[in-house]
């Protein structure tokens, strides 16, 4: 029989908090054809995963989207890198079954490949309080879906994989997951189905 799941761990954007830089960008922007401009440069771009990566600076990441838009918009992008963080929405359902599960007696865990400047984000994140640790990819330089992230995390805070259910939006995440001998749920959005899942493996 399979060890039982014991600790949850939730990727971040698209799971516990609205990631969405083509909605992001609109909220600094006048137009749809500035809004996808802005969000080409910054967002979109292929540097922003080098951003989350740990690889690049937000200076630099700031350099390249000013090189990329009209300089019209250069006020707007400033706007844009200071406040999108407010911008990102806790997903309600997901951040109620965390805590529940928290409250459960559920150990309860958050993997993300994201930037330093991620607690901007999950300072308004309801189940922030209730976690039990974290690891961010641009503070380790590693990124998902590299085996070697997952195993950090164990490694950190002690915990056995088999024990683990990690729960993101990409499959290739989960697969990376699997790798590292977690057991991993591809997350399309439902709660429910999420839930009985969890449930299954207890």
């Amino acid at each position: 029989m399979d060890t039982p799941v014991t600790n949850v761990v939730f990727d971040m954007g698209g799971v516990l908090m609205n990631f969405d830089g083509p909605y992001f960008s609109a909220q600094f922007t006048d137009t749809p054809e500035d809004a996808a401009a802005l969000n080409a440069a910054l967002f979109g771009s292929p540097l922003w995963t080098l951003l989350d990566s740990g690889t690049i600076s937000h200076e630099t990441m700031a350099r390249y989207a000013r090189a990329h838009l009209p300089e019209r918009l250069h006020p707007n992008l400033a706007d844009c890198i200071a406040h999108w963080p407010e911008h990102s929405a806790p997903l309600e359902a997901t951040n109620e079954l965390a805590i529940r599960l928290k409250r459960e007696g559920y150990g309860l865990y958050l993997l993300s490949n994201a930037s330093t400047r991620i607690m901007e984000q999950l300072n308004h994140m309801p189940a922030m309080s209730y976690l039990d640790g974290y690891l961010v990819s641009g503070m380790e330089r590693l990124m998902k879906p590299d085996p070697a992230i997952y195993e950090l995390l164990c490694r950190r805070y002690y915990l056995d994989p088999a024990t683990c259910l990690f729960v993101d939006d990409n499959a290739d995440n989960c697969e990376g997951a699997r790798v590292a001998g977690m057991r991993a749920f591809h997350f399309t959005g439902d709660v429910a189905v999420l839930e009985a899942e969890i449930r299954a493996l207890r």
